[in-house]
């Protein structure tokens, strides 16, 4: 039997630091396409209430990570996602999708949107409204994937099957997004002591 020479593992590497140029180039200053994929997540003939999200990324010290890009996927008002099965129960233009980057002062992202209807859920269960964020930045190897609730959706929340999955209340607490107005704050922190529940997906 011959033995095989020892190889050592191949060196892992991260999505930065160029990560916006690549993936939001109007974003990051760089004018280069007639039309940005992923700018519009609800389009203009969107129906239901209009709003918008803000949030930091924050890594374990509390400060604001401004090299992440972070893809947004959401249902329409009524809660029926942008696909090709939905036989036109999604809005024209309504694509349910989109890119966002940080300001690169302020570490604050956000988008313009329309809040989600409630969705199927496995089973005959419902979900509440919620909108899925997936996020990749220099020093992520793998694409964190987490949830945004509304803390305006209490009832809807309390009987959501994913929320319910997830044993401790003080960690439920950091999938729900805070009204202040017409905007829903959502920081995200990607460890320490109030670590955002990132989804195995």
């Amino acid at each position: 039997m011959t033995k095989l020479p020892y190889l050592p593992e191949t060196a892992s590497q991260t999505a930065g630091p160029y990560v916006h140029i690549g993936l939001a180039p109007g974003a990051a200053g760089f004018d280069i396409y007639d039309h940005e994929l992923g700018h519009d997540i609800a389009g203009p003939n969107a129906e239901g209430e209009h709003i918008r999200v803000e949030g930091c990324v924050l890594d374990g010290t509390g400060s604001p990570i401004k090299d992440v890009l972070i893809e947004v996927w959401q249902a329409n008002s009524k809660g029926v996602y942008a696909h090709p099965e939905s036989n036109g129960a999604v809005e024209d233009g309504f694509r349910g999708w989109g890119r966002v980057i940080p300001d690169f002062d302020t570490g604050i992202w956000g988008f313009d949107t329309v809040k989600p209807g409630a969705t199927p859920g496995r089973n005959g269960t419902t979900q509440a409204p919620h909108i899925t964020l997936w996020l990749v930045a220099r020093g992520i190897n793998l694409g964190l994937t987490t949830r945004l609730y509304f803390d305006d959706e209490a009832e809807a929340n309390a009987a959501d099957p994913v929320l319910n999955l997830i044993e401790w209340e003080r960690r439920r607490e950091t999938l729900i997004a805070r009204r202040d107005g017409d905007v829903y704050r959502f920081d995200i922190n990607i460890q320490g002591e109030d670590e955002t529940v990132f989804f195995d997906i």
